[in-house]
């Protein structure tokens, strides 16, 4: 019997997920079908597109208000797809925002719901536990520490590890990367990650850019890579075109190579902080929201820190600068730091191998994939 399986992911980190996911699926079991939302590595993985999430992603309360008129055609669509074609599951990444309402609405309709790669429960708004005990048939978590908390509230949980553990791996030799951008093989490199979503480069990057110009000024030599996800707007990196100092290279869709290449990483908070503490790279953790979201936002948040490779050390093994601490100097003086202080910078290198060891041994997606699969062919053992 086929397995049919509906997909939701948004953002650029939940697509790359997907596609290996779909891959996994696809390898185990040729005759399968995955549609849904996703992006352009799902697509290219397999996946059929219902809709494609870009334009749907955002970050912040107030945001978030202007898409929800495509957001709730998005999950119409979905769910008459799913009223329609009757899955087996409905597999829903992270994207806690659009995924709770689309799986309580495809639960009602008898199809059980997969939670990969869960909301950060742990960190803020906890009483979304409640939300998932009711809407998951089984959580598959990529952080240890995860397992716990689901399996004590009563929720059928599985400990799959990252699947950045296999994903992030530089796609040539450095000094090759450097040459091709037109920048030194030996001079300090200094990568930028201001973001995937179009609201997080808008609030981020001009901080980055000015930050870069203080770092040229005190470190001889210093150059510069930005990592530009794909499918963002020309529009957003006007400033890198026009700014005061160069060498500077804009690189779009090899975040990998950008930080494999790189000394230090200004990156911004989220999924590519891990993706750089897998690289071994130094970092500075950014991140700015509008005030009126941060002002709104902050009082849900648990924990003391926002960097996620510092929230998986279980200690700040690297500097945050959020919000009104995210400045031109501050980033400036971190990252010159790094490069001028060997100790420092082997101290951050020595939490970082930390951070990787917690993350889980490779085989993330294979093992989400199987976990997937038993958990179909179980339900229809049950004839459920």
């Amino acid at each position: 019997m086929t397995t049919r399986l509906l997909l939701s992911c948004g953002e650029a980190s939940g697509d790359l997920y997907a596609g290996a996911l779909t891959r996994e699926l696809r390898a185990i079991d040729s005759t399968a079908t995955i549609a849904g939302l996703g992006g352009p590595q799902f697509a290219a993985a397999g996946g059929q597109l219902i809709d494609d999430y870009r334009g749907l992603s955002v970050t912040g309360l107030t945001e978030a208000i202007a898409k929800l008129p495509r957001s709730w055609s998005t999950l119409r669509r979905l769910v008459a797809s799913a009223a329609r074609d009757r899955p087996d599951a409905l597999v829903v990444i992270d994207f806690p925002d659009f995924n709770f309402p689309l799986a309580r609405r495809v639960k009602r309709l008898g199809i059980p719901v997969v939670y990969y790669i869960s909301p950060q429960i742990w960190a803020w708004r906890p009483g979304r536990l409640k939300t998932i005990r009711e809407i998951a048939d089984l959580v598959l978590v990529i952080f240890p520490f995860e397992e716990k908390l689901y399996r004590d509230a009563g929720i059928p949980v599985e400990f799959v590890g990252h699947p950045l553990v296999d994903l992030v791996q530089a796609t040539e030799p450095k000094d090759a990367f450097l040459r091709r951008h037109g920048l030194s093989t030996d001079a300090p490199t200094i990568a930028m990650l201001p973001g995937s979503r179009p609201n997080e480069v808008t609030r981020i990057l001009s901080t980055l850019l000015a930050a870069a110009e203080r770092i040229r000024a005190r470190v001889a030599g210093a150059q510069f890579t930005i990592a530009r996800a794909p499918s963002l707007d020309d529009h957003l990196f006007d400033a890198v075109r026009t700014a005061r100092f160069a060498p500077m290279a804009l690189v779009e869709g090899d975040t990998d190579g950008v930080l494999a290449a790189a000394d230090v990483a200004l990156t911004a908070s989220g999924t590519a902080t891990v993706q750089t503490a897998l690289h071994d790279t130094p970092m500075v953790v950014v991140y700015k929201l509008s005030p009126l979201t941060y002002r709104l936002g902050r009082p849900l948040v648990r924990l003391d820190t926002f960097g996620m490779v510092n929230l998986i050390a279980g200690e700040k093994i690297v500097p945050e600068l959020i919000q009104d601490a995210c400045t031109p100097d501050a980033v400036a003086d971190e990252a010159v730091s790094m490069l001028t202080d060997p100790a420092r910078a082997a101290r951050i290198r020595t939490g970082l191998a930390r951070v990787r060891e917690r993350l889980g041994a490779p085989g993330a997606s294979r093992r989400a994939a199987e976990a997937i699969l038993r958990f179909v062919s179980s339900r229809r053992g049950a004839g459920v």
